[in-house]
């Protein structure tokens, strides 16, 4: 019986407003087998120039097709192209 292992990271992009981060999630969404979330700020001051989501997490089987792997690259860098740079998340 194989098992399917599972891929999870998070990535942020400081500055990047939520309703940017809830499309890029909803984009991402799109491409069968991938689950995405958003994570709360945890900062202990509120400042207006900062995000309101800590970071967008993504999940999907590590046999997840090729091309849907390139796909959510595709959608990551069309956004970082925009934005700013990602930053994955420890």
């Amino acid at each position: 019986m194989e098992t399917n292992q599972l891929k999870r990271y998070s990535l942020e992009c400081p500055g990047l407003p939520l309703a940017v981060y809830r499309e890029i999630a909803a984009h991402l969404r799109q491409v069968e087998g991938v689950e995405t979330g958003l994570t709360s700020q945890d900062a202990q001051q509120f400042d207006y120039a900062q995000s309101q989501v800590g970071s967008l997490w993504i999940q999907y089987s590590e046999n997840l097709d090729p091309v849907d792997q390139q796909l959510i690259e595709t959608i990551l860098t069309y956004y970082s192209h925009r934005f700013g740079k990602w930053v994955k998340c420890p």
